[in-house]
């Protein structure tokens, strides 16, 4: 299923303080100002398909906007990255992120708004769903997803926010100003619930022209997640064991295995791979351009056009020593001297990081500093100029982003075991030796040492140093005040007419 693949007709849907739209491309009476009403859609089995496909649109934005997008935010954020980019003013949002002033006054607005719009979707699927005259079982399989994704969307939102509403049905204009936040724990308990209901009705494969779609799989891996982040360390080790299958390093009953080589993940046409449970579809044939970007046409992978190196550039010795042609990037999200460091003698350093000044030094590129430049940039999801196929090519790169892949699974399983026991051992083992790497004693140290390593740059590294209580000394260096930092502020515009109140320590 291509997650965007909508014409340009809409259907007006609500989210809690701002309208979203939803695309679809079925031909309807429309009002003169082009905009079909809510009520007036989901009449059939092709209208439920084209509000699923809605329901999925913002999952584009982790890696399909610029500053709103919550892989660049995240990284930034993190002990990892840097925002770079040009300046200190080049894209506040993730200046902001980076060095631990952001407020309720310059927070990118987006990231809470884009969820939101995400939830009030899935919302009103699950409400028009039960009377939509169609197949039986297509029914049962769009509420699973919208359930599952409805979950996937307040996972996000409660651990960048924390205090957040939990809305579970189509908001009334005279229901806005009643809008309150609940406990996390109210949301960790319905999220819960909708995956517990998805999982028996999600097809167990997806066929390859469904791809992106949830499975069976994708929501239980989900489901052992939001079960460690919840607190409960063997529920989310039982259910984690189903994706990871009896024998870490095998093939589990999802058809689930490690890619032998680490580099393979991220040759950027091996889309859906057996490591892959669930990976976010990107495309180079959206109609994507300045106009109408920030509008909702954001089916390209922008991130990979931010992340790119300034003004790089190979030099014939370059070529001749085979260097990437990467694309002239606009230099945000610079690794920092730790993570390189971290990774200097890992083999998974070459799939990760690229030694620009090494390089440089060498006489075979030039490139442009950015800021808070290191000399060393991020590339699991770099660009190359082969890939520029579209009109305007920074925002339709076709690059995927995993959200959950296997050795995420295997190391959250081992570290809900305790970090102790053979089945944590074997799991620990079998990711370290995929890139040639021997055995050490597992513990819940070795365990987060190597999620940093294995899965560094995806977007995980600030959500496991707050699990884990470690932001405050690894993100010190940036500012990070525990007590504080632990959940972002809620944008101000949110405030306007409702009776929410800021998190701790970012009321002024």
């Amino acid at each position: 299923m291509k997650l965007i693949s909508f014409k340009h007709s809409l259907i007006a849907c609500g989210v809690l303080l701002t309208l979203g739209a939803c695309d679809t491309d079925e031909k309807l009476e429309v009002k003169g100002d082009g905009v079909v009403l809510e009520q007036d859609f989901y009449r059939n089995e092709t209208e439920a398909y084209s509000g699923l496909v809605a329901a999925y649109d913002k999952l584009g934005k982790f890696a399909g906007a610029m500053e709103n997008a919550p892989l660049l935010f995240l990284n930034s954020a993190s002990d990892d990255f840097y925002a770079g980019g040009g300046n200190s003013g080049d894209q506040p949002g993730l200046q902001v992120a980076s060095n631990y002033t952001v407020s309720q006054f310059n927070i990118p607005p987006a990231i809470w708004a884009d969820y939101y719009k995400g939830v009030a979707r899935c919302n009103v699927m699950i409400q028009k769903l039960p009377e939509i005259p169609m197949d039986a079982t297509k029914k049962a399989r769009f509420m699973a997803e919208v359930k599952a994704l409805r979950a996937y969307y307040y996972f996000d939102l409660v651990r960048i926010f924390k205090k957040i509403p939990l809305i579970l049905t189509p908001l009334t204009k005279d229901e806005i100003p009643l809008v309150v936040q609940v406990a996390p724990e109210a949301v960790y308990a319905q999220m819960e619930k909708d995956l517990r209901e998805a999982i028996n009705d999600l097809p167990v494969t997806i066929p390859s022209n469904e791809s992106g779609r949830f499975s069976q799989g994708a929501a239980i891996a989900l489901l052992g997640k939001i079960y460690l982040y919840d607190n409960k360390k063997s529920e989310a080790a039982a259910e984690l064991a189903k994706v990871n299958g009896p024998t870490p390093g095998g093939t589990s009953s999802y058809g689930y295995k490690l890619l032998g080589s680490f580099a393979d993940l991220w040759n950027h046409s091996n889309k859906f791979n057996t490591e892959s449970i669930f990976e976010i579809t990107y495309s180079d044939k959206s109609n994507a351009d300045w106009g109408n970007f920030e509008r909702g046409d954001d089916e390209g992978n922008v991130a990979a056009q931010l992340m790119g190196m300034r003004d790089y550039s190979r030099t014939d010795a370059g070529k001749a020593a085979g260097l990437p042609d990467y694309i002239n990037g606009w230099g945000f999200i610079v690794v920092t001297t730790d993570l390189a460091n971290a990774l200097k003698t890992d083999p998974r350093f070459a799939s990760t990081i690229f030694d620009a000044n090494a390089a440089k030094a060498a006489k075979q590129i030039t490139f442009t500093d950015s800021y808070n430049e290191t000399g060393y940039h991020f590339i699991k999801y770099a660009a190359v100029n082969a890939d520029i196929k579209a009109t305007n090519p920074f925002l339709n790169f076709g690059i995927n982003t995993y959200v959950i892949r296997l050795a995420d699974t295997y190391l959250l399983e081992a570290e809900a075991l305790g970090g102790t026991g053979a089945r944590a051992q074997a799991l620990l083992d079998a990711v370290r030796a995929r890139v040639g790497l021997g055995s050490v004693p597992v513990s819940l140290d070795a365990i987060y040492a190597e999620r940093r390593l294995e899965l560094a740059g995806e977007g995980h590294r600030w959500f496991d140093l707050v699990r884990t209580g470690q932001a405050g000394a690894k993100l010190a260096f940036k500012g990070f005040t525990v007590g504080k930092n632990e959940a972002f502020p809620i944008p101000y515009s949110e405030f306007n007419n409702t009776k929410m109140v800021q998190n701790d320590q970012y009321d002024n």
